[in-house]
């Protein structure tokens, strides 16, 4: 019992040390982040391979955006997140990578601004990036991460933690299943989100519907950081 004792003082006493790499992300994030201006982040799967048509679809909204003044923000790994590099760069835009040591994403992708990439212990400190600097949202399939980091944007917009943002969907026959769930299940059935609340979302099936729909909001709403 006292060995268990002294680990678990130990355990505590990192934790607070911890406290200081943390703080030194966020600072570090801040500062490279607020100098870069208006970002679309693009979520997506790792996995996706560039003959996948949700790859070529995230080149190509990727390049739109740059090409309308939108810097790219991705999670700095293969997949979706280096067709979202790949468009903002042939678009002449900003590429801005968040890069996290994963199973699937152990290396940063080619096509990352090297004054834009930045590096993360923490999923936590990535996900404040992911959100803050963004002025809207962009989602092609993707797994867990991809839902985390969706409905991350959602709960912050609902609770009125962030203003309102462009969330798009690409893909309605991935995301139709899932949007009508929240629809019929958390809505209808249980009453566990306001009606208002589906107007966040956007689903459509092409880059440019997905750029349309961003340019749209920003014609009835302020271009302003978040938090």
């Amino acid at each position: 019992m006292n060995k268990i004792i002294k680990d678990w003082n130990d355990i505590k006493i990192n934790d607070s040390w911890a406290i200081f790499k943390i703080l030194a992300e966020f600072v570090e994030g801040y500062e490279r982040m607020a100098k870069i201006g208006p970002c679309i982040s693009v979520f997506g799967s790792a996995r996706t391979k560039p003959d996948n048509k949700y790859y070529q679809l995230g080149v190509e909204v990727s390049r739109l955006l740059a090409e309308g003044g939108y810097g790219v923000i991705t999670g700095g790994g293969p997949g979706i997140m280096e067709a979202g590099n790949k468009g903002a760069q042939e678009g002449g835009g900003k590429s801005v990578g968040l890069n996290i040591d994963l199973p699937f994403e152990q290396n940063h992708n080619p096509f990352i601004d090297q004054e834009h990439n930045l590096s993360f212990d923490y999923f936590f400190v990535r996900k404040v990036m992911f959100v803050k600097y963004a002025q809207g949202f962009v989602v092609l399939p993707g797994g867990f991460g991809t839902l985390d980091e969706l409905f991350e944007a959602l709960t912050l917009m609902q609770t009125h933690k962030i203003n309102k943002r462009p969330v798009v969907l690409i893909g309605s026959t991935y995301w139709t299943g899932l949007v009508e769930w929240v629809k019929s299940a958390m809505l209808e059935q249980e009453n566990n989100i306001s009606a208002a609340d589906m107007d966040y979302l956007k689903i459509v099936d092409t880059a440019k519907e997905a750029y349309d729909a961003i340019e749209d909001f920003y014609k009835s709403h302020q271009l302003s950081p978040n938090f």
